[in-house]
């Protein structure tokens, strides 16, 4: 048996005699979806203007950047399907192994997988809202509109349609915040899967665990700040999850 195998066997012993497992997961996971990271090597972040893609004011002042820029990125989602670890934590979920999977992702992945209990804790793209009216609609009412890069608008009154998301200078969604941070502190495992750990206040739910009698497991392409408080520490999403699926049983 290789080192790496006997790390995810002993991974697979934790997730089968933890009484209150939960899942945290990254923009790491869905780049095995054909989805571009954000601050990877080769991120969304290193194309030109991106970083304007989730400013509020910029938001704001000309919808069409974002509209433009997140044409692919956001309104061609519909096209891209789960990753192996999207239908992993779907079968554990349906197991009764996950208890809850708490995402900084927006790209309905998870949902996609069939995951039910989903904390989407940097909002979502599944409803849009009117920036001047009470008015508010589905994602799939808008894609037609926004997969051309033209902004949808609102049909009341005109103004455009802004997803749910959380955009850099607006504050988090606090009913999904403060459900994440139950759920890290009832965690006796949690998974911290495919995250850099760099965006807070998202990035401190792993110190909840800890500080609550919980193991936390890292599994991260690149080093993240939680490497040494890690009960364990895997490198490759794509390896450890397909052994899961083995481990488990599960159907993909």
């Amino acid at each position: 048996m290789s080192e790496n195998d006997k790390v995810y066997e002993q991974l697979a012993a934790m997730i089968r005699t933890a009484n209150h497992c939960v899942a945290f997961t990254g923009a790491g996971i869905s780049t095995l979806s054909g989805i571009r990271d954000f601050r990877g090597k080769n991120g969304l972040y290193t194309l030109p203007e991106t970083d304007k893609m989730f400013d509020i004011e910029v938001f704001y002042q000309t919808p069409s950047v974002y509209y433009g820029l997140a044409r692919d990125f956001i309104y061609g989602l519909q096209e891209k399907e789960p990753s192996i670890v999207h239908q992993v934590l779907s079968g554990l979920e349906a197991q009764g192994k996950l208890a809850a999977l708490i995402t900084q992702n927006i790209d309905l992945l998870h949902q996609k997988a069939g995951s039910r209990h989903v904390i989407e804790v940097h909002g979502s793209p599944s409803r849009h809202s009117c920036t001047g009216c009470s008015y508010t609609t589905s994602f799939e009412d808008v894609v037609s509109v926004a997969r051309t890069g033209e902004v949808p608008l609102c049909p009341r009154c005109g103004h455009a349609l802004k997803p749910d998301i959380t955009f850099f200078g607006e504050a988090l969604p606090a009913a999904a915040i403060t459900e994440a941070q139950l759920e890290c502190r009832r965690a006796d495992l949690l998974l911290v899967l495919g995250s850099s750990l760099t965006v807070y206040p998202a990035a401190a739910l792993p110190q909840i665990t800890l500080q609550s009698g919980g193991s936390v497991v890292i599994v991260n392409e690149q080093p993240t700040y939680f490497d040494s408080y890690a009960a364990l520490r895997c490198t490759d999403l794509a390896e450890t999850f397909t052994y899961l699926r083995q481990a488990f049983g599960i159907e993909v």
